[in-house]
C-alpha cells in the first residue's frame, strides 16, 4: 500500500532540505577556494609584472595557458567522478592544485610562469564539471538550477571575499618575500587542508548516505531513477551519440563564448580599474568586489526563476545580451571610474546569471555516463579554448593599442551571436523530466 500524498510530500521536503544543507555549503566552499587559486593571478598582476619584468602580453598568455592544461584531464576527470568516486577524485584535485599554487610564489622567469600556470590547469581539471555531475546524483530536475546557482555562488563570493583579502596580502613583505608571493602561498594552503577533509566528508551516491534517514534516502533514489527512465523513454543516448548531438554542440559553442568573455573580464578587471582610477591596490580590490555582489544576486534570482518556470532557453539568452550591451557602451568611450564600474557590474551580472539555467540543460535530456561525457566536453572546450583566448586576446589588444576598448568590441559581437544559440535548442525531454520528478 502506497503512502498518503501528504506523507510523501513531507518526506520529499525533508530529503531535499537535508541534502541541500549537507552538500551545497560545502561544495560552495570548495569552489570559493578553487576560484581564489585560479584567479588570484588577477590581483597578483597588480604587483608581480613589475617585479619580474612581465608586460601585458606575457601576463595575458600566462593567464590563458592555465586553460590549455585544464583541457587534457577535463573529460577523463569527469568520467572518473561518474564511474569511480567523486570524493576521492575531488580530494586529489584539491591537494594537487594547492601544491602548484604555493609553487607559483617562487617563479622568476616567463617560462616558469607559463609552466606553473599550465600545471595549475592540469591539477584543477575536472573539478567544476565533476561537481556539476555530482549534483545530478543528489538533486532532482526541478531543484537543479537552484542547486547549481547555490554552488556557483562561489564565483562572485570568491571575488567579494577574496579580492579584498588578496589586496591585503599584497601589502605583506616578510622574510624577503613580496606580497604577491605570500598571496600564492597563503591561498594555496586551504586547498591542501580541505582536500583531506573532502575524502571523509563527501558521499558519492544517495544509497551510501548514512546521514539520510531511510525514508528520505529511498525517496531521492526513487525520484532520480524515475527521472533517468523518463529521459531514456525519450531517447537513450550512448556516449558517442551524446557528443554528436546537435544540442550538445550548440551548448558547447554557447559556453565557449560565455566562458571566454567571463575569463577575460575577471582577469583584467583589477588592472582596468587600477589604470582608470589610479587608486591603491587595496582600494582597487575593494571595488572589484562590487560587480560580483550584483552578479551573486543576479545568479540566484535567475536560477530560482528558471526552476520556478521550468524554462531554460530565455533565461540563458537574455543575460548574454545584457552583457553585450554593457560592453558595447564601454567600447565606445573612456567613461571614467564610476560609470565604468557600473557598466562592468552589469556585464559581470549577466555572465554570472547565465550559468544556473545553462548547466541545468545537459542533464535535462542526457543521463549517466552520456551526461558526464557531455558535461566534461562542454566545459573542456569552454575552459580550454575560451579560457585561453579570452584573457590572451584582450591582453594582446591592450598591448597593441594601449586600450582595452577594441577587445570589448570583439566580445560584443560574439555575445550577441551567442545569445541566439539557446533559442535554437530543442532540448527534448525537459517537460517529461520535470513531471517525472513531481
Amino acid at each position: 500500500m502506497s503512502a498518503p500524498p501528504s506523507v510523501v510530500d513531507d518526506v520529499a521536503r525533508r530529503a531535499r532540505r537535508r541534502i541541500a544543507l549537507r552538500l551545497l555549503p560545502y561544495v560552495l566552499l570548495l569552489y570559493v577556494i578553487a576560484y581564489l587559486d585560479r584567479n588570484n593571478l588577477a590581483t597578483a598582476a597588480l604587483q608581480m609584472p613589475h617585479d619580474l619584468g612581465f608586460d601585458d602580453r606575457v601576463v595575458g598568455f600566462g593567464a590563458g595557458i592555465f586553460a590549455l592544461g585544464y583541457v587534457i584531464l577535463e573529460i577523463p576527470g569527469t568520467l572518473i567522478i561518474e564511474r569511480w568516486s567523486a570524493r576521492r577524485w575531488i580530494a586529489r584535485i584539491m591537494i594537487s592544485w594547492g601544491l602548484v599554487t604555493i609553487g607559483m610564489a617562487f617563479i622568476r622567469t616567463a617560462h616558469q610562469f607559463y609552466t606553473m600556470r599550465f600545471l595549475l590547469g592540469l591539477a584543477e581539471a575536472g573539478f567544476f564539471p565533476g561537481i556539476i555531475v555530482y549534483l545530478t546524483h543528489w538533486f532532482v530536475y526541478e531543484d537543479r538550477a537552484k542547486a547549481i546557482a547555490g554552488f556557483m555562488a562561489a564565483i562572485p563570493l570568491a571575488y567579494v571575499v577574496g579580492s579584498p583579502l588578496s589586496g591585503l596580502l599584497l601589502g605583506v613583505h616578510w622574510r624577503s618575500l613580496r606580497g604577491w608571493q605570500w598571496l600564492f602561498i597563503l591561498e594555496g594552503l586551504p586547498a591542501l587542508f580541505f582536500g583531506v577533509i573532502t575524502w571523509f566528508y563527501l558521499t558519492d551516491w544517495p544509497h551510501q548516505a548514512k546521514w539520510l534517514p531511510p525514508d528520505e534516502r529511498e525517496w531521492v533514489i526513487r525520484q532520480l531513477e524515475k527521472e533517468r527512465q523518463a529521459k531514456k523513454s525519450v531517447h537513450a543516448y550512448s556516449v558517442w551519440q551524446a557528443l554528436r548531438n546537435r544540442d550538445v554542440v550548440i551548448l558547447t559553442l554557447l559556453h565557449f563564448v560565455q566562458n571566454g568573455s567571463a575569463y577575460a573580464l575577471a582577469f583584467w578587471l583589477p588592472t582596468m580599474i587600477k589604470r582608470l582610477s589610479g587608486l591603491s591596490d587595496i582600494k582597487v580590490t575593494l571595488l572589484v568586489a562590487l560587480p560580483n555582489l550584483l552578479g551573486f544576486v543576479a545568479m540566484q534570482v535567475n536560477g530560482w526563476h528558471s526552476d520556478r518556470t521550468a524554462e531554460r532557453r530565455w533565461h540563458t539568452a537574455i543575460p548574454l545580451w545584457v552583457t553585450a550591451a554593457a560592453l558595447f557602451v564601454l567600447s565606445k568611450a573612456d567613461w571614467g571610474t564610476v560609470p565604468s564600474l557600473i557598466l562592468f557590474s552589469i556585464a559581470a551580472a549577466g555572465l554570472l546569471a547565465f550559468l544556473p539555467s545553462f548547466w541545468a540543460m545537459p542533464s535535462a535530456f542526457l543521463s549517466d555516463t552520456a551526461a558526464a561525457m557531455a558535461t566534461g566536453t562542454i566545459n573542456c572546450v569552454a575552459a580550454g579554448l575560451g579560457g585561453f583566448l579570452g584573457p590572451a586576446l584582450i591582453g594582446y589588444q591592450a598591448g597593441r593599442t594601449h586600450s582595452f576598448r577594441s577587445g570589448f568590441a570583439g566580445l560584443v559581437v560574439a555575445l550577441v551571436i551567442a545569445g541566439v544559440l539557446p533559442l535554437t535548442l530543442r532540448v527534448r525531454g525537459l517537460a517529461g523530466v520535470h513531471s517525472a520528478g513531481q
